[in-house]
């Protein structure tokens, strides 16, 4: 083979005629966002972009884009210089073309995955619910959920025991000990069964520190669980709760039960007074006769409680 032959063909590897297809679709190894949306993931792709953009800047400071394209000259005599030049220019311009938000093919309907660079994604959508929530300000219309994804692995029970056992260590493992729940979906996967998949996860939980412990109600931490196909992708959120399970459409609406609960106090004030005089009125020996069974109940049922 020629010189020029032997150019072209190192030129046509270093290239490659097709992008790899992990860089195109939801994989083992990325961070990003995982968002639902209701028949509308193009719009919902917008919305996403849109909002990312908005709090990244916050946190983050203005994107910062590299240019792909440089002028450089080559040496024709030396051809593996010349060569090896032109494949790390290559790959250095591919890092520069890496976005903060890059949208992938989630492998779902009404799922939209933003692969993140750089940044932190529960931090960020922590930092977005946050501010919805005080604001109740609605920035979105298709948007569903917005849930983090710390991590990716293939979604198979060897594979997620051994990322899991190492990735929950941060705020499960001893000293460190939380309360939590799992939330667990499967998407277009019928290997990984529900009931499985949470049994052998509060079980990685529980060997870190026995002192972790369920609380469906008011967790602090809540270990999310999203299997599409065969990845699965795991982060570890606080307020999961108290921002309506990370649904953009409900945090931002007012609490009827806050607004419920100040109406019926205000209505039952002027009963709690007249309440109130009508105690001032009794005798003494009534008001004893009245406290005296609450004393006696409060020692053995709170002892038994706390046990």
């Amino acid at each position: 083979m020629s010189e020029d032959g032997r150019k072209r063909s190192w030129r046509a590897r270093a290239h490659g005629a097709k992008r790899p297809r992990q860089e195109r679709a939801l994989g083992a190894g990325m961070q990003g966002v995982l968002i639902t949306c209701n028949m509308n993931a193009r719009r919902c792709t917008a919305e996403a972009y849109s909002l990312l953009g908005e709090y990244g800047e916050e946190l983050y400071g203005p994107e910062q884009l590299g240019d792909p394209d440089s002028d450089s000259d080559e040496d024709e005599d030396d051809v593996e210089a010349a060569l090896k030049k032109e494949v790390t220019e290559i790959q250095s311009s591919s890092k520069k073309r890496q976005r903060r938000f890059q949208a992938v093919d989630s492998g779902a309907n009404n799922v939209v995955f933003i692969r993140t660079h750089d940044i932190d994604p529960e931090k960020l959508v922590h930092h977005i619910l946050q501010d919805l929530h005080k604001t109740k300000k609605k920035k979105s219309r298709v948007i569903l959920r917005m849930l983090p994804v710390s991590g990716t692995c293939r979604a198979f029970p060897e594979d997620m025991e051994k990322y899991l056992s190492s990735y929950l260590e941060p705020w499960f493992k001893a000293p460190n000990h939380a309360s939590y729940q799992i939330n667990f979906k499967a998407r277009n996967s019928s290997h990984n069964k529900r009931e499985e998949v949470i049994k052998s996860l509060a079980g990685l939980v529980a060997k870190l520190n026995p002192a972790n412990k369920v609380d469906l109600t008011n967790p602090e931490l809540t270990i999310i669980v999203e299997i599409i196909k065969s990845v699965c992708c795991v982060s570890v959120v606080r307020d999961y709760m108290l921002f309506r399970k990370y649904n953009l459409q409900e945090v931002t609406k007012a609490s009827t039960n806050q607004e419920q609960g100040k109406r019926e106090a205000a209505k039952a004030e002027p009963e709690k007074n007249e309440a109130e005089l009508e105690q001032n009125k009794a005798g003494p020996e009534q008001k004893e006769s009245e406290s005296t069974p609450e004393v006696k109940e409060g020692g053995s049922d709170g002892q038994t409680q706390g046990d």
